[in-house]
């Protein structure tokens, strides 16, 4: 990691699912990306703007009950400056869900009109659902259904095969797999998406991620790290040291008395992945075509 992140991920079903994108993208009035509210840009495919050109969106911020709330209202305002609507959710408790339908009826109020006018208004809207691993995409759409309608996992590439799921409100879902991208050269994107567990723990070295994490929560939110574990401020020090006071904290050792480095980061990685550290959002808040957007 240290010389930059070039990792390649793109095993087959990835390829496969681009290709089924690109054949369904037919079947349906919308399509919905469902993005990691804490990572809002790094959780987007950068490739799914390019396959779905010309069909009208909808971005599911999820998780929104661990993301900073102020990073959030700028994220969903740059979405829709963008021209996209936008939902908030958080799938654990439901808040924000039973909008769902709602929205995507305003967001094909056109289409509905046109139906209607030509006396087909029994016409299900069919929505396309698409997002990277573990963005909470498949606990997404089973709380929209009701039941457990797609399978859920956190680890990438779990959800395979095509499912029509109903919505109710005349809306029907089409269920996809996970679809990460070819590679990234972005080594923030790369470490937020390993941060949240969208990329699988074994591609990337524990104790360095757990290293990088706290250099992140030492810059957004210094806070944090002494709330949680009782170190003191991180001012005037690097991500290594405070995760060695982390660690010594936690009586975290080896044979020897040496600290255990590994056992911490893993540690640290789920309590932030859980919520435990506080609301948080690590990527930087974006500009909107007219200029910086005022939080």
């Amino acid at each position: 990691m240290d010389g930059g992140m070039n990792i390649q991920w793109f095993p087959g079903h990835m390829a496969k699912t681009r290709r089924m994108v690109r054949n369904d993208l037919k079947l349906v009035d919308a399509v919905c990306e469902v993005v990691d509210a804490r990572i809002p840009r790094s959780s987007r495919n950068p490739e799914i703007d390019e396959l779905t050109a010309g069909k009208p969106r909808l971005i599911i911020l999820n998780r929104i009950d661990q993301a900073d709330p102020v990073k959030t209202r700028a994220f969903c305002a740059f979405f829709r400056a963008g021209g996209s609507e936008v939902l908030e959710t958080d799938c654990r408790s439901g808040r924000g869900v039973n909008a769902f339908t709602g929205t995507v009826r305003r967001l094909l109020k056109d289409k509905l009109a046109l139906r209607a006018a030509k006396g087909q208004s029994g016409m299900a809207l069919r929505v396309m659902v698409l997002g990277i691993p573990n963005v909470g995409k498949s606990s997404f759409i089973n709380r929209v259904a009701g039941r457990r309608a797609a399978e859920a996992s956190d680890r990438p590439g779990v959800t395979r095969g095509k499912q029509w799921i109903g919505a109710g409100n005349g809306v029907e879902l089409l269920d996809t797999p996970g679809l990460l991208w070819p590679k990234f050269e972005d080594r923030t994107a790369g470490e937020n998406l390993a941060f949240t567990g969208a990329v699988r723990d074994e591609i990337l070295d524990t104790e360095t991620l757990g290293v990088r994490l706290c250099d992140r929560l030492r810059e957004l939110y210094p806070g944090a790290l002494a709330d949680r574990f009782g170190i003191g401020s991180p001012e005037g020090k690097n991500g290594l040291e405070l995760l060695e006071l982390c660690a010594a904290r936690r009586g975290f050792l080896v044979s020897g008395g040496e600290l255990d480095l590994e056992r911490m980061a893993r540690v640290l990685l789920d309590e932030f992945r859980g919520g435990r550290l506080g609301r948080m959002t690590l990527d930087p808040v974006p500009e909107v075509r007219y200029g910086p957007l005022e939080i």
